[in-house]
């Protein structure tokens, strides 16, 4: 493999010791990857690095090893991604997986399917917290059901108060929750019903194709 040059960014590099950073690389069809060019100071200088180049490379945050290959990091950006995901699972209630066995896929459901609102700008509601008021969506293991239910909390304006009447407040609801829903069947999940068109969604793993 050719040398790979340094880039003079003091963000990434001081003295001569390289600094973290994204690196563009390929797979070199042995499972490793191959460095291309780096280290860039974030991900979007080296996205748009990737544009021109002819090989299919893709970002990727870590270091140099001093044998050429790249030793893998997280980045700043995903472990401030990590934080506010937990954050946002701490708003569940507190014993929201005791009726789950430690290795119930229900528990890893809860996180994918927090990680999937979260990622698309849906808070989860903090129903014991300073912003119960707030709203924000609802997720809750289900075992009877063999699945998660999602469902949308307004306002108390809205919910509790219902200043804009009663209609406007189911109408709103189900507008939500279809939303939630097609957020969620996106990212590759079934998705059911549960009930009136405002009372939320069973969300489960979608079932493989048997012919796969």
């Amino acid at each position: 493999m050719g040398p790979v040059a340094l880039r003079s960014s003091s963000e990434i590099r001081v003295g001569n010791q390289a600094r973290l950073g994204w690196w563009l690389v390929v797979d070199d069809g042995q499972g490793r990857d191959r460095l291309v060019d780096g280290p860039f100071p974030d991900r979007s200088e080296a996205a748009w690095a990737a544009v021109v180049h002819a090989e299919e490379v893709r970002p990727v945050y870590g270091v140099r090893r001093p044998d050429g290959g790249l030793h893998r990091r997280p980045s700043p950006q995903e472990l401030a991604w990590l934080g506010h995901l937990g954050d946002q699972l701490d708003r569940l209630p507190a014993d929201w997986d005791a009726r789950l066995t430690e290795d119930d896929p229900l528990a890893t459901l809860v996180v994918e399917v927090t990680a999937a609102l979260t990622e698309a700008g849906l808070p989860l509601w903090d129903a014991a917290g300073e912003g119960a008021a707030l709203g924000g969506a609802c997720v809750t293991a289900e075992p009877g059901l063999d699945g998660v239910v999602v469902g949308w909390r307004q306002h108390d304006r809205m919910s509790v108060e219902q200043v804009h009447g009663l209609v406007a407040d189911i109408s709103v609801q189900a507008v939500m929750n279809r939303a939630l829903a097609d957020v969620l069947w996106l990212r590759g999940l079934d998705v059911t019903p549960l009930g009136e068109e405002a009372g939320g969604h069973v969300v489960r793993y979608a079932e493989k194709d048997s012919a796969e």
